[in-house]
């Protein structure tokens, strides 16, 4: 699922220049530098690319991936009676039981669902849209989200500890040229502004996505105050609540950005929608 907003596509172009940038300081000035006769060298170079590659992979799944788009009915739904106020709905939707109705979507729509005014669709379990990747992160796709934040965070470590490392350890096979030695400092200073900029920001987001999925509540939902949809739901283990988004492969395998199994069917919900009809 692509959004065509300049904003997220701009945010999008600017990650992957940072990462590439990253990657490109890493191997061209910290270790073909510091480490070329070392068999750290290769080590470092496989370790890099590889959490690099899983960056990528990850942050492209989380654009992709379909956030839990409500499926919209197969017949259009007579909402004149909401339209002309009628039935004292507020912001959008109305209260039916559990279910609400968006008429922004014309449609009936699950708990916990919440329409997003950029995608121009309503997301299940919608926690918020996200101009890094260009998409909603919702029931289907919080796992790739999570794991790219993860991933760069890991990114950040790696590169300011391999500056450290170089500037720490002797290395007498460097060379000594002044002008290559200025290009080496201003990359490397570059990349630790960098890395502890995007790190920070990103370990900060990881941290309220780990408090909202064991606290079984969204940030749109604890905005609202919506604390009612889900109170039934906090006594569950902290296992049970992080199996609901990263799917119910072993814990090992949420590290990887493989197939998330689905927690619910989109045909039984569309069911359900034409049944409301």
């Amino acid at each position: 699922m692509f959004v065509k907003d300049p904003y997220g596509i701009v945010c999008i172009f600017v990650t992957y220049i940072a990462v590439f940038y990253a990657d490109y300081v890493v191997i061209r000035w910290i270790i073909l530098h510091t480490m070329q006769d070392s068999l750290w060298g290769p080590f470092h170079v496989v370790s890099f690319n590889t959490v690099t590659l899983l960056l990528v992979m990850s942050h492209l799944k989380a654009i992709c991936s379909d956030p839990g788009v409500v499926p919209l009915p197969q017949t259009r739904m007579d909402f004149s009676d909401i339209h002309t106020g009628g039935s004292g709905a507020s912001d959008d939707c109305e209260e039916r039981d559990d279910w609400s109705v968006c008429t922004r979507c014309e449609t009936y729509r699950p708990p916990r669902a919440h329409h997003c005014r950029i995608c121009e669709r309503c997301i299940r379990r919608m926690d918020h849209h996200c101009p890094w990747i260009n998409n909603c992160v919702g029931e289907r796709n919080q796992k790739y989200f999570i794991q790219f934040l993860v991933y760069v965070g890991v990114l950040a470590i790696y590169a300011i500890s391999l500056v450290i490392i170089s500037w720490v350890t002797e290395c007498p096979e460097c060379s000594n040229d002044v002008t290559i030695k200025q290009s080496r400092i201003l990359h490397c200073v570059i990349l630790v502004l960098e890395s502890a900029l995007f790190g920070m920001f990103v370990i900060a987001i990881l941290v309220d996505q780990f408090q909202a999925i064991l606290g079984d509540e969204t940030a749109i939902e604890r905005l609202q105050g919506g604390h009612h949809h889900h109170q039934h739901h906090k006594s569950r283990r902290a296992l049970t609540l992080l199996s609901q988004v990263c799917g119910r492969s072993h814990p090992i395998l949420w590290l990887f950005p493989c197939h998330n199994p689905p927690r619910y069917s989109f045909r039984r919900e569309e069911r359900l929608i034409d049944h409301q009809v």
